[in-house]
């Protein structure tokens, strides 16, 4: 059973502090780091993944008449959504010892997406050749997920090199990044919507 936290007791009225002027950052537990380390850099890019995703979302209403299993996609990238925010709670401290009190992602949420991709590859045609990020603009918008969400493993990777980091939040950005791909083929499949192969031989 997964642990259960309190809500978030979170209130801000002032959106400036002046704090960050001097090119430093806050972290959870009040230790200060430059705003370009590689570990601020981490959690930035999983912060620009989650507006992305935002963007994914807003764009499938406009589809859900033609399939409905649309809303459950909806559904389920508003619950990564809220992953990635305990994803970046995970990279935002550095005492390990805080995290046990703090929400994250774990070895739950890695299955969860593994069996998200089984489900969908089931339905999908094999791949013969990669693929062009194309076709619906729910999936040109799961293409740009993608594509940042291997920044951030990447970027994840080199912070393990240097600090400790959680081996189950890389392996959860690795999994998201196939999961991403995977949801990008399958709504244009829902869709209807061909994908476009990479041709080596194409010429204009």
């Amino acid at each position: 059973m997964k642990k259960e936290f309190k809500k978030p007791n979170i209130r801000i009225n002032k959106v400036y502090t002046k704090k960050g002027d001097s090119g430093e950052t806050s972290l959870i537990g009040g230790q200060r780091l430059s705003k370009d380390d590689i570990r601020i850099e981490t959690y930035g890019d999983i912060d620009e993944l989650n507006s992305i995703i935002g963007g994914v979302r807003n764009t499938l209403p406009a589809h859900f008449s033609k399939n409905n299993k649309l809303i459950k996609i909806d559904v389920r990238l508003l619950q990564i959504q809220h992953e990635l925010f305990n994803l970046g709670t995970m990279f935002a401290t550095l005492d390990q010892k805080m995290l046990d009190n703090l929400p994250i992602v774990d070895v739950s949420n890695i299955k969860s997406l593994e069996d998200d991709i089984d489900r969908m590859t089931e339905i999908l045609p094999d791949l013969e050749s990669f693929i062009l990020p194309g076709g619906s603009d729910s999936s040109i918008w799961l293409h740009k997920a993608r594509t940042c969400c291997r920044r951030a493993e990447r970027k994840a990777v080199a912070l393990s090199k240097q600090s400790n980091v959680d081996t189950n939040a890389i392996i959860y950005l690795n999994r998201l990044s196939d999961a991403l791909f995977v949801w990008s083929r399958y709504i244009n499949v829902l869709l209807k919507v061909d994908e476009t192969l990479w041709d080596p031989n194409k010429v204009s």
